[in-house]
């Protein structure tokens, strides 16, 4: 079950990151490039959702899926990150907060699961809602426009940003404290 419908979908996660990065590298004017990156990030940010749903419901979900799905979304998040880095739309020390998390967390995780204590660090509602506010912050922040002529999605993006930087922090400290009392009793 290593090409099924999810997993070829979460593989499209991982080939979009040279195509968003891309785009701002081609012949095009800044707006342009602005929204073909937006709208190619919110596509392929969408397969999460759906190669999730489609693994339940067609019954292939998988040990490999599981493992692949987080990891191309942490890559698209990393690389959307130091894009918008690069272009100056978001703060490096929002981006090393963020990308710090997602090491320290993967990290804590691999290891609680070869200690047999994974349960303890499973995703809880904190670290889906710093999903939402980068999923939300990144697009904003790669279009960098006014939308329906009311929403500077470049200073909300800025927020957002923040506040997934805020709940960075915070689900960290969560999932280690969590982990805690098994990282003691293994002392």
């Amino acid at each position: 079950m290593f090409l099924t419908i999810p997993t070829l979908l979460t593989c499209t996660r991982i080939v979009a990151i040279p195509l968003i990065v891309g785009v701002f590298y081609a012949p095009l004017d800044q707006t342009t490039r602005n929204l073909i990156a937006t709208l190619m990030f919110i596509v392929f940010a969408a397969t999460d959702w759906l190669d999730g749903y489609l693994a339940r419901k067609l019954n292939q979900t998988s040990a490999f899926g599981a493992f692949l799905d987080p990891v191309a979304d942490k890559f698209l998040v990393c690389a959307s990150l130091l894009v918008l880095v690069h272009l100056q739309r978001a703060d490096v020390f929002v981006a090393l907060i963020i990308i710090g998390r997602e090491i320290a967390i993967s990290a804590l995780r691999e290891w609680m699961a070869h200690i047999g204590a994974s349960k303890s660090v499973a995703v809880h509602m904190i670290g889906k809602l710093k999903t939402m506010a980068q999923m939300v912050a990144i697009p904003f922040l790669l279009y960098d426009k006014v939308l329906f002529g009311v929403i500077d999605t470049g200073v909300w993006g800025h927020w957002l940003i923040w506040v997934a930087a805020v709940l960075t922090v915070w689900s960290m400290i969560y999932y280690l404290q969590k982990a805690l009392p098994e990282i003691r009793s293994r002392l």
